[in-house]
Order: structure tokens, then sequence, then C-alpha cells
């Protein structure tokens, strides 16, 4: 059976997004290719609030943030962690064998910027990591806080994750000074996994080029000289920059400022519906992300049975916990192009669905 996706990525795709991705293929290496390409560069660099440009990797972000480590860090890379994927950066840059230091702080506790003064003062590092907003844990940190403190060191390129933030809140990279900005097309912005766009600094571009071993598939100056050309270095999946062209459409239909204003609107739908039943929200009050809902299972129901109950009878799923908090929380995702109609019904069938559900033992 089919079921709409209420987990924070992939998300649910618009039947319009998925129309856009039929379109006959071209030549990457055409002009009609080059026309697409250059055709959505002022759209994303406005998106991203940069003058840079912005760069279309055939990846999942993944790929181009453990490429942007591979570019930028030649001393020591300070990766900040509060959850699953900031925790697995760590990993990725040690898998890399670069030198990494694990600033740690709780799941669901955003990062502290005099943690990362406090760190960065020790010296001998060229690099941070930096993810806004946690997915797993519904934690966003306050990047502009942060993000004051790194540019106290001009020598650290800062590489930032915005995988589930982005086109959902303001993120404006040249005034906060982020040198590499990421994301990832299967979360906010509502397009099928497979597409990653980043944009990157002169800084860390002139970084790069004094940096060996940086490969060839994510390579920045490979990505610039191709930019350059209205090209990508290797094929490009065309069907979802067909859809990612589409995409930009309906947020510039939509307007960006009420595009960033559903999203608050229907996170604290969801998140005020649930916490009145009596769940508490995980991630430390006040930090909690605008593109999800990330509770705490206080309450000891079973979320296995939970989202067995929504999808064979409602056609729909939420996630039951991410990695460690499997079972101890469940996240729902208000992101893309949810609007307040589909919440509404999403939470009327989570009610009756939880009516039915059983509490684990104690």
């Amino acid at each position: 059976m089919s079921y709409k996706l209420f987990i924070p990525g992939p998300i649910a795709v618009s039947e319009k997004t998925l129309r856009a991705m039929s379109q006959p293929m071209i030549g990457h290496r055409s002009t009609d290719f080059v026309a697409l390409y250059q055709s959505i560069q002022p759209d994303l660099q406005a998106l991203m609030y940069t003058t840079d440009p912005v760069y279309i990797s055939t990846s999942s972000a993944w790929g181009s943030m453990e490429g942007s480590l591979r570019n930028v860090v030649q001393k020591k890379v300070l990766n900040c962690m509060n959850g699953a994927f900031s925790d697995k950066w760590n990993d990725v840059s040690l898998r890399d064998g670069l030198q990494a230091t694990a600033l740690k702080f709780e799941w669901g506790q955003p990062v502290d910027p005099e943690a990362v003064r406090a760190e960065l003062s020790k010296g001998g590092y060229d690099a941070i990591t930096i993810i806004h907003n946690e997915t797993s844990c519904g934690c966003m940190t306050d990047l502009a806080t942060v993000m004051k403190v790194v540019r106290e060191f001009p020598d650290v390129i800062s590489i930032v994750d915005t995988v589930s933030s982005f086109s959902a809140l303001p993120i404006k990279k040249d005034e906060l000074g982020i040198d590499v900005l990421i994301t990832g097309s299967q979360k906010a912005l509502a397009l099928p996994p497979g597409l990653s766009l980043l944009s990157v600094s002169k800084r860390a571009l002139e970084r790069a080029a004094k940096t060996p071993g940086r490969g060839y598939y994510f390579d920045f100056l490979e990505f610039q000289k191709n930019h350059e050309a209205g090209m990508t270095p290797s094929t490009p999946v065309i069907p979802l920059i067909y859809a990612l062209k589409s995409k930009i459409e309906d947020i510039k239909a939509e307007g960006i400022e009420n595009r960033y204003a559903r999203h608050v609107h229907l996170n604290n739908t969801v998140r005020d519906h649930v916490l009145a039943k009596g769940f508490k929200l995980f991630p430390k009050e006040g930090y909690g992300s605008v593109t999800l809902n990330c509770f705490a299972n206080n309450l000891g129901y079973d979320l296995a049975a939970l989202n067995k109950i929504l999808k064979s009878k409602h056609g729909l799923v939420i996630d039951g916990g991410y990695g460690k908090l499997k079972g101890k929380t469940f996240r729902i995702s208000n992101m893309g192009d949810e609007t307040p109609e589909t919440i509404a019904a999403m939470l009327k069938a989570f009610d009756v669905a939880l009516a039915e559900t059983p509490k684990l033992a104690a």
C-alpha cells in the first residue's frame, strides 16, 4: 500500500515535483544543460544569502560533507557533536585519517559557543564542522552565536550542515561568515534523495588549492572550474535538477517569508498538540527544530505498534526514534510542502492511533 511520510527525511514529494522529473533527458555537456544550470543559480544564491556560487553534487549530503573535510583540513578539525549525525561527522573525519577533536554535548543539547571558543583557543585547528539542525534529536543550534565565535579565529574554515533546515528558515551564509554551506534534497526542499548543494567561499577555495589528497569527485576546484562553464564535474542527476528548478518555482510563488512563517506555524501546531497529551519535548527548551519535533516517549507507548497502526489504518508513518533514542523518542516532520490541512489530518490520525496503542510494561 502507499503511505505518506511524516518522518524527518525523505519526506513526501508533490505530484508537481514528480512530473518535473519526467522531462526528456538532455546532454549534460549540452547548451541545454548549461541553460538549466545557470537558470537556477541566482535563486540558489538568494536562498543561501550568498554571492558565492552554489555547486550541484550528484550525491547525498554526506558526500559533500566528507569531501569538504578533504578539501580544507590540513591540520586539525573540531567536530561539534550533539546528536547522531554530528557524531558521525567525527567518525568520518577519523576514517579520512584526519586529526580530529570531538567536542561532545549531550544529544538534544545545542552546541555551546563558549565551549567552541575554549577549544579553538587551544590552537592548531584549521576547520570546524557544525550541524545546524541535528535531525536525530530535533535540536537546532543557535548558528549566529556559534559563528560569531568562529569568526574570532580567521584560520578556521567553517563547514555547516543545513540539510534539514535549509529553505525553512533564513540561513544567511555570507553575513554569518560560513565558508562551506551544505544541504541535501530530501528534507526541507521536499525532493527525492540524491542531490546535494554546497556553496563555498573564496577562502575555502584558496585552502583547497593548497590541500593535497582532496580527490576528484568532491574537489572544490573541479566544481568551480565546471561551474564557470555552467556544468558539473561529473554526470549530474538531471531529473533531480529539473525537480529542483520546479521547487524553486514553488518557493518563489509562495514567497520565502511566507514559507518561513508556514514552517514555524506548522511546527508549533504539532508541538502544542502533542505536548497537550502529556508528552515532553526532547531537546533543550528554546532549541527545538522548526522542521520537526522530537518528543520524549515519557508516557511509555509502544512506538513500533503506534507506527504499525498509523501505516496500516491511516496511510502514514512517523519516526519511532533514531539510533540510541529508538523507542525513547518519536519524531514528526512538518517540513517541505505540508499545509495546515495535511498537518491537521496527520494529527487526527495520530490521536486515533494513539488511543489504540498499548503502553510498554514498566
